[in-house]
């Protein structure tokens, strides 16, 4: 088993990670940059190193100075989480070349999924199903051209490298074509250092549902089902769900079957997943391989909540050597489980990123909700790195229930200093095509600006209580309000408040 830990990342998932290895008796080390020094995570751990200043890419992102601190702390193993250097070859490679266990698959098959254009070659070879589409040889912008011309519109030219969107453009008319290629590759460059396109049909109205794998290196491949994950803005997941509500038995039989299809034929190990765009609905749908994402998932607690197992110490322990502690027939979902992504951003004014100090920040506790968040009242949320500040999941026996349980935390979770999405999220969550399961990837960037846009919504209890403590009347309001989000802003009304 591995002896101690380095854990290279920050916030919610080292804290996550730090707590799976006090389970298994693993000593675990932090690293933080100059922004990060008073950081939740940092003192968890049972030792914490230093790596450099507050830019991630001299700190979190600095492959040399993240092992030297492994060197230095007489690690033996680290775990990378997610973003940052999670699906980094390099990274793997260097960490296998220093002989440290890396807690994820083999550089090589890091190296061979980044790619997009390898991994759907790999895919179609394994006879999993891929969105019909090209990929030039001759990377000149006229053959590119060629080949939307043969895919057909509308199409999407994509990055081969990355993610997240970037080097991604939608093509409805010939016109938009030129532009569509010059601009991808563009952004592809400056993103991933990589300008290598490829051409996709582009699937309408789809839903996005993942599957997660996990491998072990004793020849154990299993599924521990689906996530439902279409509920995005910009491509960038705000609510996932699992099980996801446009699935079939059938269909779930057949996706988790191609997705364990996939991760054998990377020769995968540890966990992972395996994205699909699924196009129709019931009997009639079908699905298609998106991507493969070779890390752990932002998601992974909505996972646990409804297989009731640990993903992180499975991590751990394969990564030892050992052998996945459970076959998939151990596996089942039981109840419905939901995640929001709480961010530090001001959704009614185009989603500006939002830093400063967490003026208060009280986690509601309530029957059936976790939450898995890397912040303190009193802490900063910094402008260095993402915006997400936590994470709150909710399990219930049923769809209905689990969403009326996250509505209830949301509700009664009190953030003063900095805006979130929560207002937002309730209005998603409560929102009657969200309530009836009829959401697609194009869900939120249709609704969204409606959503954002003047969000009214009554004054939240917690709120009330704080004002009814002010010594001045007069920035009392009353006790419900119809009135925009400005109505009741926390920021200007508790100015003077001293609770």
């Amino acid at each position: 088993m591995i002896r101690r830990l380095l854990v290279a990342n920050r916030g919610e998932i080292a804290l996550r990670i730090i707590r799976a290895c006090r389970e298994l008796g693993i000593e675990t080390v932090a690293v933080y940059s100059e922004a990060d020094r008073r950081a939740p995570h940092v003192a968890a751990a049972d030792r914490a190193v230093g790596i450099g200043p507050a830019a991630a890419a001299e700190s979190y992102l600095s492959i040399p100075r993240i092992l030297d601190a492994a060197r230095a702390s007489g690690a033996d193993a680290l775990h990378p989480g997610y973003g940052f250097l999670a699906e980094n070859p390099a990274f793997a490679a260097a960490c296998e070349q220093a002989g440290v266990i890396f807690v994820g698959p083999p550089s090589q098959v890091l190296a061979q999924m980044g790619s997009k254009i390898g991994a759907r070659r790999l895919m179609q070879t394994a006879g999993v199903p891929v969105v019909p589409g090209e990929t030039p040889e001759d990377q000149s912008d006229d053959e590119l051209r060629r080949a939307v011309d043969r895919v057909g519109l509308p199409a999407v030219v994509k990055a081969s490298a990355g993610g997240g969107g970037k080097g991604m453009r939608l093509v409805r008319r010939a016109e938009e074509i030129a532009d569509a290629i010059q601009a991808a590759r563009r952004e592809a460059v400056a993103a991933f250092g990589d300008g290598t396109l490829y051409v996709e049909r582009l699937v309408e109205r789809p839903r996005h549902v993942e599957v997660q794998v996990f491998a072990d290196g004793h020849g154990q491949v299993v599924h521990l089902f689906e996530r439902e994950c279409s509920v995005q803005r910009r491509h960038q997941k705000i609510i996932e769900e699992s099980p996801s509500p446009a699935l079939t038995p059938a269909l779930r039989e057949q996706m988790t079957g191609a997705a364990v299809q996939a991760a054998r034929a990377a020769g995968y190990r540890n966990a992972g997943t395996i994205e699909f765009l699924i196009e129709g609905t019931g009997n009639d749908a079908r699905f298609y391989f998106l991507e493969m994402n070779t890390r752990l998932q932002v998601e992974h607690p909505v996972t646990e909540q409804v297989t009731g197992v640990d993903l992180v110490r499975a991590q751990l322990v394969v990564a030892s050597g050992e052998p996945l502690p459970w076959p998939q027939s151990a596996l089942t979902q039981r109840g419905h489980a939901i995640e929001a992504r709480i961010y530090a951003e001001d959704p009614s004014h185009g989603f500006m990123p939002q830093a400063g100090r967490l003026l208060l920040y009280r986690e509601p506790r309530l029957p059936g909700v976790r939450i898995d968040s890397g912040v303190v009242e009193g802490g900063d949320v910094s402008i260095y790195y993402d915006p997400m500040i936590a994470k709150v999941i909710a399990t219930g026996e049923t769809r209905e229930s689990a969403t009326a349980r996250l509505i209830a935390a949301l509700r009664d979770y009190p953030i003063l200093g900095i805006r979130t999405n929560v207002p937002l999220l309730l209005r998603i969550l409560e929102h009657s095509r969200f309530q009836a399961g009829d959401i697609d990837t194009g869900f939120l960037d249709g609704e969204g600006a409606a959503l954002a846009e003047a969000l009214d919504i009554e004054t939240p209890p917690w709120v009330r209580a704080a004002l009814a403590a002010d010594d001045e009347p007069s920035h009392q309001p009353p006790a419900t309000s119809h009135q925009s989000l400005d109505a009741w802003d926390p920021w200007r009304q508790l100015r003077d408040w001293r609770g």
